[in-house]
């Protein structure tokens, strides 16, 4: 569906939309699940909330589709307003529609996941004074039903961790061999033997080893690397070369 921008157009669709005044009205809301990896642990952005119902309480992002746009726009609006985030990794996740999980209305909400790298993203223009990042073993209790929420954003991004290269989402652009190997430990929630991981990342061929070290990690210092997001691509256009951890 097309955005409507023409204020005649939204009249008449509303006209339309009295056509079903008789049946039964639900609010559509778009909840975001924000992941970040600060280099060593996945994290989690939540707010206090700041309005009834549930007001003081901890929240993931959110906010209601708008009549004038489609489910996608709803949660890049939504997320770009409240933390001033643009062109990051996002994804619908799952539809959240139990008759009692919103006790201030009949709500209806689609979930997103989104990956970010903590360091790089620093809200510039945030709206939300009470955003803070949370280890995910630490999160406190959240309203309605946000718990559940990140649970199946986790198991999907567990999923697609596994089989694509989504977990370079949430590094920096050069990154080093140990911060790869924290992130899909915290991913994976799992330890991974070292030299297995690096073996097994080596012979995907889809790094590229900088002669740059991050001297902050050892007085030798460890070696940085890129993801060739180029060559992964044509690697799967060839190939159907497949990532899998």
């Amino acid at each position: 569906m097309k955005i409507i921008n023409d204020l005649e157009e939204a009249e008449d669709l509303n006209m339309q939309l009295n056509f079903y005044d008789k049946e039964d009205q639900a609010l559509l809301a778009v909840d975001c699940i924000i992941f970040g990896f600060d280099k060593e642990n996945l994290k989690i952005l939540l707010i206090k909330r700041n309005f009834e119902p549930e007001k003081g309480k901890w929240s993931l992002i959110g906010g209601f589709l708008k009549k004038t746009e489609n489910l996608d726009q709803a949660a890049v609006r939504v997320l770009h307003t409240l933390t001033g985030l643009t062109d990051i990794y996002m994804e619908q996740l799952y539809t959240h529609s139990k008759i009692d999980r919103d006790p201030g209305q009949r709500t209806i909400s689609v979930s997103y996941y989104a990956l970010i790298d903590v360091e790089s993203h620093k809200f510039d223009g945030i709206q939300i004074d009470s955003a803070r990042w949370f280890e995910l073993s630490e999160a406190p209790e959240l309203i309605f039903d946000h718990t559940e929420m990140i649970k199946k954003a986790m198991a999907r991004l567990r999923r697609r961790a596994l089989t694509k290269p989504i977990g370079f989402e949430l590094l920096p652009e050069k990154f080093t061999m140990r911060q790869l190997q924290n992130l899909y430990e915290s991913i994976l929630d799992k330890k991974l033997d070292k030299r297995n991981f690096i073996n097994k990342i080596n012979s995907m061929d889809v790094l590229i080893k900088l002669d740059e070290k991050d001297m902050t990690v050892s007085r030798k210092g460890a070696y940085l690397y890129v993801f060739d997001k180029e060559k992964y691509n044509k690697k799967v256009e060839e190939d159907g070369f497949i990532f899998k951890i």
